[in-house]
């Protein structure tokens, strides 16, 4: 078997690749409210909706719920039953319902209203983790992060760019040897990857245009 090329040294090559098989499928939920007014805001509200969810149930949970409220002065009109009954059945519905409300009460009254564009100003909003605050700073403001999810954890250590245990150490792995100029669109290509190749359990590597690359870490079983 010959030996794969490498992923770092080959990234210009492997991103382009990717660039354009991503194109055959559906773009990542956030990526649907990233135009548009209230953008920030709807990047914000839907990836707190997203945690521990799959991709289906947040895109229909998140227009629902701003069918009824697309601004924090709508969503605070909202009580936590009716926003609970909105999203159900995303996961830690309460939760989440009591975190919305909470994050547009921060909102008003200390940022007028406007969703902030500062990564560790986004991350002391209640149920905000690294990867929501990277999104809505690169997705929402189009400003360098990198969002590091359970697609971009995996995948960057089956590629052997990193060997890290949990996303934020990946996050902070990646920061240091990807070019900043990969750094927002490389979620984007890493999620719509991940959901339909490049999956958890046996990925499609038969299928893949970037197997030659590939080292293929931790990977048992394959297709």
């Amino acid at each position: 078997m010959e030996k794969p090329k490498g992923i770092l040294k080959n990234l210009p090559v492997v991103l382009k690749i990717l660039s354009k098989e991503t194109k055959r499928w559906k773009q990542p939920i956030v990526g649907t409210f990233a135009e548009g007014e209230n953008a920030p805001f709807k990047i914000l509200i839907s990836t707190v909706l997203s945690l521990r969810t799959k991709d289906a149930t947040t895109e229909q949970a998140s227009h629902r719920l701003f069918g009824l409220a697309d601004t924090p002065e709508k969503m605070l009109s909202l009580n936590a039953p009716l926003i609970e009954k909105t999203i159900y059945p995303v996961g830690f519905y309460r939760t989440k319902a009591k975190n919305i409300l909470a994050i547009c009460r921060i909102l008003l009254e200390r940022f007028d209203g406007k969703v902030p564009s500062g990564l560790e100003t986004l991350l002391t909003f209640p149920g905000v983790g690294r990867k929501t605050a990277n999104l809505v700073v690169t997705v929402g403001y189009g400003k360098l992060g990198i969002c590091v999810d359970t697609h971009v954890h995996r995948i960057s250590n089956r590629w052997g760019l990193v060997h890290t245990k949990v996303p934020e150490e990946t996050e902070h792995a990646l920061r240091k040897i990807l070019p900043k100029k990969y750094w927002i669109t490389f979620n984007d290509l890493l999620v719509a990857y991940g959901q339909n190749l490049c999956v958890p359990v046996s990925p499609f590597c038969s299928r893949c245009r970037i197997s030659g690359y590939c080292p293929r870490m931790g990977v048992k079983i394959s297709r």
